[in-house]
């Protein structure tokens, strides 16, 4: 058997495992998808028609469900970060390292398992926000499309940091105050105003982060209007996340255990 049909194969027997292991546990992934919901349902029922500038709640839910979708995936790959620290810390990895095992397969199980957990999580917070009142009725087949794809490309970039946080963090609790700034970057982006009613010396704060572009473009693809030179800025940020993220882990996952 070729090496790369031994790198499928023990993949896949890691993804298996963490999706077994989140089927068991599912309170993790659940206790953080209450942070983008719980903000979803203040900003849009308690401060949505402050928050709309007069337009009207169902502006304002229109505006901020992108917005919310992207902070979903920094919420939900905390999850992965403490997971890998859990997997570190209880010796599993030093187990799976003596195996008959590809190395790399471990990590690729991690990041595999917490895209689809991830996806799975905008599906529920997307169809809350269709229930309360999100349409996109003006966006294209192709439309959708690329804003499935922005939302893959974007976990799998949060998720190679993710790991690596883990993989750097002493234990779980550790890693779960590291990934912090997951949840904290997209309330400082466009996801609840616009950055032009944001105070001018904040503004290059807000624009020049990944979440910014990322939710600009999206909320562009799922409205059906211009997103400008936003999408390939969100581009460019995925790609250059998820090889740092790539390389950072792997660097981490293969230095000599102390």
């Amino acid at each position: 058997m070729s090496s790369l049909s031994l790198a499928v194969r023990d993949s896949g027997t890691m993804l298996r495992r963490n999706l077994l292991h989140a089927r068991r546990y599912p309170s993790l992934t659940l206790n953080l998808l209450l942070t983008p919901v719980m903000l979803l349902l203040l900003f849009v029922y308690i401060f949505g028609d402050t928050m709309s500038g007069g337009a009207g709640r169902d502006a304002y839910i229109t505006f901020i469900v992108p917005g919310i979708l992207l902070m979903t995936i920094g919420s939900t790959t905390i999850g992965t970060a403490v997971s890998v620290s859990t997997d570190m810390s209880e010796g599993i990895i030093a187990r799976f390292r003596t195996m008959a095992i590809h190395r790399s397969s471990i990590l690729f199980g991690h990041v595999v398992g917490s895209v689809v957990q991830t996806l799975l999580s905008l599906v529920i917070v997307g169809g809350i926000g269709v229930a309360m009142g999100f349409r996109s009725v003006d966006a294209s087949v192709l439309e959708w499309f690329a804003a499935f794809g922005l939302v893959t490309l974007f976990t799998i970039a949060f998720t190679w940091i993710a790991v690596g946080m883990g993989l750097g963090s002493p234990n779980a609790e550790a890693a779960s105050n590291n990934a912090m700034p997951l949840i904290l970057l997209p309330l400082i982006s466009s996801a609840f105003v616009p950055l032009h009613s944001m105070p001018g010396w904040f503004q290059p704060i807000a624009e020049y982060q990944p979440f910014t572009p990322a939710i600009e473009t999206l909320r562009g693809l799922l409205l059906g209007s211009e997103i400008g030179n936003n999408g390939w800025i969100a581009l460019a940020w995925c790609v250059a996340l998820s090889v740092l993220g790539f390389l950072w882990s792997k660097a981490q996952f293969n230095a000599d255990p102390k």
